[in-house]
């Protein structure tokens, strides 16, 4: 038997998938779309009879260089027999013709990023036929309009632009601005100047044989799986290149044949806040791109009640039912032809985050799906929304009293955005490679503004609804946009838009609030956001309930440490002393400390160093009462904390031109001079061709070992001082850049002989741990000997991916590494993302040894990748005690653990 490539909606049942129960692989097969339209067909929702050429076909045509495969086109005719008969109608029959629509349809949903052509079938025989059928000359021959126009502009390639032109012209002739008030003469001979734009853009007159158009049609939605805008989505929403689209042929009905005639896009929940009621688009007397293009101003869904009650009512009906059967919120597409209603689609509906949180837990509480698979149906990624910047409330009342505020539109997708208007996506796109925050402004965006949309910061439309492609593509990708902003007007030949008394160049700088729908002029002031939101408190409790790893968070300060513990962390896994040492006031003795040749000044200027300290570590462990915190003795090379030697070399050499030229007073600048030449020559003297790999962390420690001691003596003096008031305190000395075991034997024997000492003068003990940091691949590949002495390891996986790949990040990330991404030769950023081969394997042997060793041994990590969900996954399946991770990030650590943990059952 040759193989299937075809499947009538009716026919779902017969796929080996469908058989196997694997749903996934139904989709995979048929496409999203395709899959579900033969699904609601089968549990008895109303769906116009068609049938699915599989993404197997879209891939061999592809493959056989643009020919469909074999047999494939057979089993097209053969479909289309069968729709003849469900429908009584006939493919090209003057008298009583099927019409049919021609959609894509992947396995992930892309919404307007491939093709679709409407009305296939109309030549001038059946548009006679049509007329005389329906009585309605005005509906056919806005019909053949469009399938002229689709036809050109998807699959001939055939600027748009000309047919709106067309359109307009029309539209200000009669003195109308909707296409509802243009009368069938209008119509008539739009699509006769359509049908000569048609010639004279392809030199070919326009296909009238429908079985041509069909085959035309099937072959430029197979064709648009590999094109641009397809291409930027799947590689923004992380989609495989390999899987194909889906070609749907579906039995045209009509939403524009007047009275009792409409159609609409709606969300079976609200997909920008979530709440539980319909929400959506819709128009009287239209057909379904009315809706999406912008073109109209719609209608809310819930306006249907009015205009089609008994319509609503069996809409709300269904869309509860495909809720229900799919567990989820769905995005439907309807036509009502003459009070009749036929459901075109239904999928998971595209969400904002705060959207998808809310669903999630309102969908556990209702009963409709367990804990756990709310847990894993919110994205990291979408927890990270929540923590992106608000504007300030102060700020936007300001803006609004100075007149700022330009407009309001509709709140499609919330957040801040600040940016320079950019009005096309080319533009956008390029702003952002620069590195300018964008806002890119549209009339409506495109399937192929893609690219720009991605790039920038934020979406600005003056048309459009809540399910405008803006609207879709925004919340897919969680960018704040404002949409439908009529008081706005767009001089594209201008590059400006103007609003009330104001006019907006290209390149001035505007805000939007995708939140409230407000639009400013000028930059608003952002701020941190509050994320306690009940949705997302109780879905993280939930995530607590489920993860194994154990959330810490990266903190320097007492404020970090306590938004930290507000945000859920249960630790402190890294506190970076040094970077306490570039305060102002501290400065200047860390630099005498390094500069001078002095013993005793040295030791002063210790001693200097160690209220401040003492200080520091107190508020940390007051913020994290009765959770651990990890201190991280000082890191990096000294030379760091001193003046750059280019800058020295440049500041000396100004002064000596300024003494020689009399510019200045001259006992002053021979001062600067010899202060400008010490400092130079101790910068030299300590000038290391790879300070990174030199004088650093234990080694600056064991050559400098008054400075360690005086940093373990403000630790533990802090943590008595606060244990004395009653706080829990459970402080942990790290001890970074250990590469050898005796390393760390000189250097932690001499520290717990300093705190031992420092818990003796004050009277009192507390509980504290020594360990060291594993960022050398030396020091993992003997955690066995390490681990003699350490009782808790923690990875510094920015400096262990570093020193295994033998690169240097700050050099790689701006020269090679993002050429060996982008030709493979990497799979993605070690930097971003722990290495899942070389990095996990040397972790996993450390890990294996460190507790043949010390079997209670603490293992965490601390790096940027902490907060890395592919990362969290590494490490919980290494069997690690916990990650750290900035305190921002901690929200999304809590979920990603907790997803781990699902995946890993």
């Amino acid at each position: 038997m040759s193989q299937k490539w075809v499947y009538l909606f009716d026919e779902v049942d017969e796929a080996q998938a469908y058989k196997n129960g694997d749903w996934n692989a139904v989709r995979a097969l048929l496409g999203g779309k395709g899959a579900n339209l033969g699904d609601m067909t089968r549990i008895g929702v109303p769906v116009p009879p068609g049938f699915t050429c599989s993404t197997e076909a879209c891939n061999a045509y592809l493959a056989a260089g643009e020919r469909f495969p074999e047999g494939m086109w057979e089993q097209e005719l053969a479909a289309l027999g069968a729709v003849e008969e469900k429908t009584g109608k006939k493919f090209g029959d003057p008298t009583n013709p099927l019409l049919v629509s021609c959609r894509s349809g992947a396995m992930f949903s892309m919404p307007g990023m491939m093709d679709t052509v409407l009305n296939i079938g109309l030549n001038p025989d059946t548009v006679q036929g049509m007329i005389e059928l329906t009585g309605d000359a005005r509906f056919v021959y806005d019909s053949y309009r469009r399938l002229v126009q689709m036809f050109g502009s998807v699959v001939m390639n055939v600027d748009d632009a000309p047919f709106e032109e067309v359109l307009e012209k029309y539209r200000q002739n009669r003195g109308v601005s909707s296409d509802a008030d243009l009368t069938a003469e209008d119509w008539k001979a739009i699509g006769e100047e359509f049908e000569v734009l048609f010639k004279e853009s392809t030199g070919l007159n326009f296909p009238i044989d429908p079985y041509h158009q069909l085959k035309l049609a099937t072959e430029a939605v197979f064709k648009s799986w590999n094109g641009k805008r397809a291409f930027d989505y799947r590689n923004a929403a992380g989609i495989a290149h390999d899987l194909g689209t889906g070609v749907n042929i579906q039995t045209m009905v009509f939403g524009n044949m007047g009275e009792g005639s409409g159609t609409g896009v709606a969300m079976t929940r609200n997909a920008t806040t979530g709440e539980d009621h319909i929400e959506g688009d819709y128009l009287l007397n239209a057909q379904g791109e009315d809706v999406v293009a912008g073109i109209r101003v719609t209608e809310r869904v819930s306006k249907m009640a009015e205009d089609m009650p008994a319509a609503w009512e069996q809409f709300v009906d269904i869309a509860e039912k495909l809720e229900k059967h799919y567990r989820e919120m769905q995005d439907v597409e309807f036509t009502i032809e003459r009070n009749k209603l036929w459901m075109l689609q239904t999928r998971d509906g595209k969400r904002t985050a705060q959207a998808a949180v809310r669903i999630a837990v309102d969908q556990t509480d209702e009963g409709l799906i367990s804990k756990e698979e709310a847990v894993m149906r919110v994205t990291p990624e979408q927890v990270d929304f929540f923590l992106h910047p608000q504007f300030d409330t102060a700020a936007k009342k300001a803006a609004a009293e100075q007149g700022r505020l330009l407009a309001t539109g509709l709140n499609v997708s919330p957040g801040a955005a600040v940016g320079v208007v950019a009005f096309d996506a080319d533009l956008a796109e390029a702003w952002a490679k620069e590195g300018k925050k964008v806002i890119m402004v549209r009339p409506e965006t495109k399937p192929d503004d893609v690219h720009g949309m991605l790039a920038a910061e934020g979406i600005l439309t003056t048309r459009g609804g809540r399910t405008s492609h803006a609207a879709l593509v925004a919340r897919q990708f969680g960018t704040p946009a404002v949409v439908g902003v009529a008081a706005l007007n767009i001089d594209m030949a201008g590059r400006q838009m103007s609003v009330k008394d104001a006019v907006i160049q290209e390149g001035d700088w505007i805000s939007i609030d995708g939140t409230i729908g407000d639009v400013y002029l000028g930059q608003v002031e952002t701020v941190v956001p509050d994320i306690s939101d009940p949705w997302l408190m109780k879905l993280l409790s939930w995530a607590d309930e489920y993860r194994r790893l154990d959330v810490w968070a990266n903190a320097d300060y007492p404020e970090d440490a306590e938004r930290a513990r507000e945000y859920g962390a249960r630790g402190i896994g890294l506190t970076r002393t040094e970077h306490m040492f570039f305060e102002q006031e501290r400065l200047p003795y860390v630099q005498q400390m390094i500069l001078t040749d002095s013993d005793e000044v040295r030791k002063e200027s210790i001693d200097a160093l160690l209220p401040y300290q003492r200080g520091d570590f107190a508020g940390l462990f007051r913020a994290m009462d009765g959770l651990p915190v990890i201190i991280r003795l000082i890191d990096p090379p000294l030379h760091e904390f001193l003046p750059a030697r280019d800058d020295l070399v440049d500041e000396i050499a100004e002064a000596k031109i300024a003494l020689a030229t009399g510019a200045g007073d001259a006992a002053a600048l021979e001062a600067t001079i010899a202060e400008k030449d010490a400092i130079l020559s101790q910068v030299e003297a300590i000038h290391e061709m790879n300070p990174m790999l030199g004088t650093r962390g234990v080694r600056l420690g064991i050559m400098m070992p008054d400075l360690t001691k005086m940093q373990v003596r403000a630790i533990f003096e802090a943590a008595c001082e606060v244990a004395k008031e009653g706080v829990d305190v459970h402080p942990e000395v790290m001890i970074p850049l250990t590469s050898h075991v005796n390393e760390l034997k000189v250097q932690q024997a001499a520290l717990k002989a300093e705190a031992i000492e420092v818990m003796k003068e004050q009277g009192i003990e507390v509980k504290y741990k020594f360990g060291t940091m594993i960022e050398i691949p030396r020091a993992a590949l003997t955690a066995d000997e390490i681990a003699e002495y350490a009782e808790f390891f923690s990875f510094g996986t920015n400096d262990l991916t570093q020193t295994t790949y033998g690169i240097s990040r700050d050099d790689a990330e701006k020269g090679f590494l993002i050429d060996y991404i982008q030709k493979g030769i990497l799979p993605e950023n070690p930097f971003e993302s722990i290495d899942a081969v070389g990095l996990t394997k040397l972790m996993g042997i450390a890990v294996e040894l460190g507790r043949q060793t010390r079997p209670d041994l603490e293992v965490g990590i601390c790096g940027e990748h902490g907060g890395d969900p592919k990362s969290i996954a590494i490490c919980h399946k290494l069997n690690l005690d916990y990650v750290s991770c900035s305190p921002f990030r901690v929200p999304i650590a809590r979920l990603a653990a907790a997803q781990a943990a699902l995946n890993d059952k």
